[in-house]
């Protein structure tokens, strides 16, 4: 995996050390010596990934971490903070700032590496998630950027996994005042814990007596409830190696012993604001495509998800040799109700319609709005004949009802009709079959309306 790592140091020998080393890795490398060429870089979309020395001339790297972090086009740029300064309350500044991580000079290259390709996967995800988000903006979806800046990650559910009471008791009473904390002991029943509620972080402690932790964090990265879920482990200054292990297998931040209250609290905020500004993009996503398959008035499926839904649908019919049947129903003098009532009253007609359908379906059955006050039912595995007995009972729920219009100040009658048309033989095809459930409704409404007619075989 490669990634553009931005370095900024104002001493170009700590510059070309951290570039030799990097590159030595494979990672592409940017330089800048300040903090104002570091935000046009970064501003620019130029890299991937910011190392940042804290101690520069003019604008120092804590006031340069903070406008990345403050800026909605920047803030999402994974930022580590190097520096000689190593009291946690320097650390905790740092993160305060914005940072996502605060590396003490003399480096350690495995931390160093290890850090960077953890940051840069993560970086990655987002960005996937942040190129579909477009998608989103652009169909009128408000973009999470802005919420996710003003979030000051508080509030969070988070579960503690350490087998020592002495242990997990501090960190508990430390997150108390911020998050809902959980705490759970027993490392056997930490997967099913976790997996089971939806937490914002999960902590665990490295030195969990008779239990391999990284495999339970790799356990915790895999599985597909708790795959998007942070992991901030507890370690020993000593265990360096476990921990760099830990971030190659998918922790996303570490903490050493002993704990520092306020690191311990800014950790989590980064790791629940990340949390929660992925959750949001995944949000935005799912939302987009929701709106790109569905009707916006009805909730039904759209035209054009069912068009190309039906053709498969159809291939997996003739596949098993089982029956397919479409129905097209239209809503009887549709036009003189919104004349008579007004296009709201329609509207509310249409989406009483949509509600009824689905509660006379099964959920194999695909229902669509096909476009005014044309509706389809597509159900797989049904023949001719069952087919019209739904279409009947349908039709007499529609007629027995009257809908109500006007927020409820008014009911008005509604009828439907119905054409049924089921798939035939090998050659059919979606629009075959759709032309022939449209001629039967054709007929229906020809002779007399709220009716059901099948198609004549």
């Amino acid at each position: 995996m490669t990634a553009r790592v931005l370095v900024v140091d104002d001493v170009p020998a700590n510059v070309k050390l951290l570039e030799a080393r990097l590159s030595a890795e494979y990672f592409d490398v940017i330089t800048a010596m300040n903090g104002e060429e570091a935000l046009a870089i970064c501003d620019r979309g130029e890299c991937d990934l910011v190392l940042l020395d804290a101690m520069m001339p003019v604008i120092n790297g804590f006031e340069t971490c903070r406008r990345l972090k403050t800026n909605p086009a920047t803030h999402h740029i994974p930022v580590v903070m190097v520096t000689a300064l190593d009291q946690p309350a320097d650390r905790v500044r740092g993160l305060e700032a914005g940072a996502d991580d605060f590396l003490t000079k003399p480096i350690c290259d495995f931390a160093l590496i290890a850090r960077v390709r953890s940051l840069a996967r993560l970086k990655m995800v987002t960005d996937e998630l942040r190129m579909r988000a477009v998608t989103s903006r652009d169909i009128g979806i408000e973009s999470p950027e802005r919420e996710t800046i003003a979030d000051a990650g508080r509030g969070g559910r988070v579960l503690i996994v350490d087998d020592r009471a002495s242990s997990h008791e501090r960190i508990a009473a430390v997150l108390a005042d911020e998050h809902d904390v959980e705490v759970e002991a027993n490392p056997n029943q930490a997967l099913f814990r976790a997996a089971d509620g939806n937490y914002d972080l999960v902590i665990i402690s490295l030195g969990l007596e008779n239990f391999d932790a990284l495999r339970l964090c790799s356990q915790i990265r895999s599985l597909e409830r708790t795959r998007n879920t942070p992991i901030l482990a507890v370690t020993e200054p000593d265990d360096t190696a476990r921990m760099v292990r830990g971030l190659e297998i998918g922790v996303n931040d570490y903490l050493m012993r002993p704990i520092d209250k306020n690191e311990l609290l800014a950790r989590a905020r980064t790791q629940v604001r990340r949390r929660r500004y992925t959750e949001r993009l995944r949000d935005s996503v799912q939302m987009s495509i929701e709106m790109a398959i569905t009707d916006a008035l009805t909730g039904l499926f759209n035209r054009r998800y069912m068009e190309s839904h039906l053709a498969t649908l159809i291939d997996q019919a003739k596949s098993r040799g089982k029956p397919l049947t479409a129905l097209v129903l239209d809503i009887d003098y549709f036009k003189a109700i919104n004349d008579s009532h007004g296009h709201d009253a329609g509207d509310d007609v249409l989406r009483e319609f949509a509600l009824r359908i689905r509660r006379s379906i099964r959920g194999i059955d695909l229902a669509c709005r096909y476009g005014g006050e044309e509706f389809v039912i597509v159900m797989p595995e049904t023949d001719m004949a069952v087919a019209a007995m739904v279409a009947e009972r349908l039709r007499r729920r529609i007629a027995a009802d009257p809908f109500a219009i006007q927020q409820g100040a008014r009911s008005i009658p509604v009828t439907i009709s119905i054409g049924i048309a089921g798939v035939r033989g090998r050659e059919d095809s979606a629009a075959a079959l759709l032309k022939r459930a449209d001629q039967a409704l054709y007929r229906a409404k020809r002779d007399g309306r709220n009716r059901v007619v099948p198609d004549a075989a």
